[in-house]
């Protein structure tokens, strides 16, 4: 080899720092997007949060209609008969203060005129002790409205988490872009030293086809990494509840970051205390309970109290009026499907009490993949991190003995390349860094806060 060859691409991927600026990638009309805005215009936005909301509405409005069946039931009647039936006329002109000593007349009796009636009245009816169907109710649909919150956070939860995973999509896809367009502007004026090189009868033209290699393969990876910053966008988007082709331009930075994570135990103990979906099916489980109670209540009486106000009379405006007051005791000596409710009840409940022991279980093993992801991403990210470091240094001291004639232009080569892969290495530890932190605060019920993303 002879010492007055160049250095091949010297200071162009050396000097390259991996972070997804703000300038990155940039188009014309599009929407700079923080990481908290995302996360709050998908809480406004996403069509799964609209979902729960809509069923918290539901269940606060189930919760008012059992206490309404708490008070007392008034009913206002408007009732007009007409008829020459003996028992109904008797009896209307006994209800009308109208009876006298002309209607004892047997042919009276026996074949009267029609008659119109009117009557007005206004009843109460009040359950005194409806076997506990009221309470069974109201408790039912407070727990109902508990799971429905519970089922709310949880969906904010995973929301967040979504985010997360597509706006730092977006960033180690505009990086990764970033690397790939570096690496073709290197092997572009590789291709061209070599060239003038060969032209020059300096090189042979193996030299120039090794060249051109590298060039097509840092094309191709050139042309991947457009379409997976399109991919990520459109991601983003539909995490956003936005059509997948509205311009943003996310302004975060991949950057090295750092996280402190609880051992495994205490992790599992912080699930369990804090997932909102176990809260959730602990809720159902207690309106299974209130079932169950709801069921034995049928083998128990009913009391009601009622109470009617009316007048009756020939029209609308007169008549006579009349009240009446009283109390009904109800039991059910026969009902065979008693056995059965308290039964499927029960039942119902048992299969609620089994789910909440399935959801304890599979909390507990998403706690431990989570976990090891985290801490395998974060041993990743470290040798990643290392073998950048390596990379650069090997394509200098190979540069160097190419300078001096030592080594080949292939080892050369090879070297960017290997400085490259190193480099987009790097990039997927940092994404799976962060995302694992994010999936262990989900699978322990603690992603609220995002801040310490941001």
């Amino acid at each position: 080899m002879r010492r007055w060859r160049r250095r091949i691409g010297a200071g162009v991927l050396t000097g390259f720092v991996v972070v997804a600026s703000p300038g990155t990638i940039r188009a014309q009309g599009e929407e700079e997007l923080t990481l908290p805005r995302a996360v709050e215009t998908a809480l406004q936005m996403n069509p799964l949060v609209r979902a729960a909301l809509a069923g918290r509405e539901i269940a606060e409005a189930q919760v008012a209609e059992a206490r309404a069946t708490r008070f007392p039931i008034i009913q206002f009647s408007e009732t007009f008969s007409n008829g020459n039936n003996p028992v109904f006329v008797f009896g209307s002109l006994l209800e009308q203060a109208r009876f006298g000593p002309a209607n004892f007349d047997p042919r009276f009796l026996n074949h009267p005129p029609s008659l119109n009636v009117f009557r007005t009245a206004l009843t109460l009816r009040l359950p005194l002790f409806d076997r506990w169907q009221t309470e069974t109710r109201h408790a039912q649909a407070e727990a109902e409205a508990r799971r429905a919150e519970a089922q709310v956070a949880w969906i904010a939860q995973q929301i967040r988490f979504e985010v997360i995973r597509a706006y730092y999509g977006v960033l180690v896809a505009e990086a990764r872009q970033h690397v790939a367009d570096e690496a073709v502007r290197m092997a572009e004026a590789d291709v061209k030293r070599i060239r003038d090189l060969f032209e020059a009868g300096l090189v042979v033209v193996s030299d120039v086809l090794a060249a051109e290699v590298q060039l097509a393969e840092f094309r191709q990876q050139q042309i991947q990494a457009e379409g997976e910053v399109v991919t990520a966008r459109a991601a983003l988007n539909t995490a956003l509840g936005l059509p997948v082709n509205v311009p943003r331009r996310v302004t975060g930075r991949l950057i090295e970051r750092t996280f402190d994570v609880e051992e495994p135990e205490e992790l599992m103990r912080l699930a369990l205390r804090h997932r909102p979906d176990l809260l959730r099916s602990q809720w159902a489980e207690r309106s299974r309970e209130h079932g169950v109670r709801g069921a034995l209540g049928h083998y128990l009486p009913r009391l009601d109290l009622f109470a009617t106000v009316g007048v009756t009379g020939r029209g609308l405006l007169s008549g006579s009026a009349d009240y009446t007051i009283g109390a009904s005791l109800t039991f059910d000596v026969f009902d065979w499907g008693r056995a059965t409710r308290v039964r499927q009840a029960r039942a119902t409940l048992a299969l609620a009490e089994t789910e909440t022991e399935q959801l304890v279980n599979q909390i507990r093993l998403e706690v431990v993949r989570a976990f090891e992801h985290y801490r395998s991403a974060r041993q990743r990210l470290a040798v990643a991190a290392r073998a950048v470091q390596q990379a650069e240094e090997a394509l200098r001291i190979i540069q160097d003995r190419h300078q001096e004639g030592l080594t080949t232009i292939t080892e050369v080569l090879r070297a960017q390349t290997a400085l490259v892969r190193a480099r987009l290495n790097v990039l997927a530890a940092r994404y799976e860094y962060v995302i694992g932190y994010a999936a262990v605060l989900l699978a322990t019920g603690r992603l609220t806060d995002i801040q310490m993303f941001h």
